[in-house]
């Protein structure tokens, strides 16, 4: 699959589906994923930011690339100590692609090891490309993949990840992630809920790349998951000014300020909000900063909860902006785990 990242940097196992699917308005999806179809079957109209909203994700990059470049030290130093010179990563496409690409280029700095980096898709309540899966293991030693992702929300993913790497004999199903407010993940450059830059946007930040998609009458039975190329955004492409912004911030021994970890798990806080605001179903409730803001990205809000200690917070400014551009109610709330959350609308009530 192309992208605008270079082949030394990833290897997207995905096929190229560009110009096969017609993409779909965010509530003409909404509608359709809450009344049962898939979301993996649709793709969205990729939003298009404001100039405003381009001044914020800039500030969130030069305010933030330094906590982010810390957090992938520190994360690389887990996964050589865990995983050795011969770690194959494996990140999920797409948000864990940068990510990938970050930990390739801090390894290749600081141990002057070249390590191999593929992207691949799972899908929640699809599972995992086995054809990518079994192309990897065709070529590696299964001990060796890591998989890698941007950051953990309530842990859907993760949950979907161990039930299907069962299937797979001397894969780990553990995890790498720069943020795990959940809790759930002990291979993590923080238990804080951060912000990490590339959340703040879609493909223009993810080397052109769609979200991964899967439907059996373009996806055949031996093809890996699908993606579309969105050549059209070329001149809007941020994919490689985002890896050098971190990149430029790489530290040799990073350590985590002020790291402590909150009692439990991020999935019973996000409980507690489904029963406070009375929704029956939690997956319409996305915890964290790269969760909400996904939910103003490419869902339709119903509202932002804000913890009542960040409401001035600067990592916050992307998301304030998104909610006013929507007309999105933005509140205060008791959150411990999380610095925010995005509640989606249940179409129903529209």
């Amino acid at each position: 699959m192309r992208s605008s990242y270079s082949e030394k940097d990833v290897v997207l196992l995905l096929k190229d589906i560009t110009g096969m699917v017609t993409p779909q308005s965010t509530e003409e999806r909404e509608k359709l994923i809450q009344s049962g179809k898939h979301y993996c079957e649709m793709l969205p109209i990729e939003y298009v930011p404001t100039p405003r909203y381009m001044e914020v994700y800039q500030e969130a990059l030069n305010q933030f690339a330094r906590p982010v470049a810390r957090a992938t030290g520190i994360l690389c130093a887990k996964i050589m100590q865990k995983k050795g010179k011969n770690v194959v990563i494996v990140s999920l496409a797409r948000a864990g692609i940068p990510i990938g690409i970050l930990i390739k280029r801090y390894i290749r700095w600081k141990y002057q090891i070249d390590i191999p980096h593929y992207s691949i898709s799972i899908i929640r309540g699809r599972g995992i490309d086995h054809n990518a899966m079994n192309y990897l293991l065709q070529r590696y030693k299964p001990e060796n993949l890591l998989f890698i992702d941007g950051w953990i929300g309530k842990g859907a993913i993760l949950t979907e990840l161990q039930k299907e790497i069962a299937n797979y004999k001397g894969v780990s199903s553990a995890i790498g992630v720069i943020a795990d407010p959940a809790n759930v993940t002990e291979l993590c450059g923080t238990h804080k809920d951060i912000l990490i830059p590339s959340s703040c946007l879609n493909s223009t930040v993810s080397g052109l790349v769609s979200r991964t998609f899967l439907r059996d009458d373009i996806i055949g039975k031996n093809d890996f998951h699908g993606a579309v190329y969105y050549d059209e955004l070329k001149g809007n492409d941020l994919s490689y000014e985002f890896i050098h912004a971190i990149e430029s911030k790489f530290e040799l021994n990073p350590e985590m300020e002020n790291e402590k970890i909150v009692d439990g798990f991020g999935i019973d806080e996000v409980r507690k909000i489904a029963d406070d605001f009375k929704v029956e179903n939690i997956n319409l409730v996305k915890p964290g900063i790269g969760e909400t803001t996904r939910v103003l990205l490419r869902r339709v809000p119903y509202m932002v909860l804000i913890s009542q200690n960040d409401r001035n917070n600067p990592e916050l400014a992307h998301i304030i902006r998104l909610a006013e551009e929507k007309n999105v109610p933005v509140t205060t709330y008791n959150l411990s785990h999380y610095k925010c959350a995005g509640i989606i609308k249940k179409m129903a009530d529209t």
